[in-house]
């Protein structure tokens, strides 16, 4: 049962990105300037984990902790803001639903490529034939459903 709530809150996160991205572009069409829609949707995001943490009652790491961590962790805020970037950008001209075919199907083959090889820390999961087929799969699943 906790498996399938976990994943109904994956697929909400699903929805998630794809509604904020649309809601991006439209303040992109508005702004007439994807970098301050991105920056805005930013400043939300911000605000967003503000509460998160104070609602949640987490302490802040202590200078220690912060020194320990891998140089690379602390580049997650630059791949999110090249995303929301590039989907702002992409998003009028490729519509949504390819937008988020391609993306997923991004994020799909470099997660498995990441598991595969352990990157970052994770535990390394090797591609199998189901993995490549499932990758497969979702290529296919661009190219049916683009404009």
């Amino acid at each position: 049962m906790q498996t399938i709530f976990l994943y109904i809150l994956a697929l909400g996160a699903g929805v998630s990105v794809a509604t904020q991205q649309v809601l991006n572009g439209s303040l992109r069409a508005a702004l007439g300037s994807p970098a301050w829609a991105g920056l805005i949707s930013y400043a939300g995001g911000l605000l967003t984990m503000i509460a998160a943490v104070l609602v949640l009652g987490e302490r802040t790491p202590s200078w220690k902790v912060a020194a320990e961590v891998p140089w690379w962790a602390w580049s997650g805020g630059l791949f999110g803001g090249i995303f929301i970037l590039l989907s702002i950008l992409l998003l009028p001209s490729l519509g949504a639903a390819t937008l988020f075919a391609l993306v997923i199907a991004g994020q799909v083959l470099t997660a498995v490529t990441l598991d595969h090889f352990g990157a970052f820390g994770l535990t390394p999961h090797p591609i199998s034939t189901a993995r490549l087929a499932g990758a497969a799969l979702l290529i296919v699943g661009v190219v049916l459903i683009r404009d």
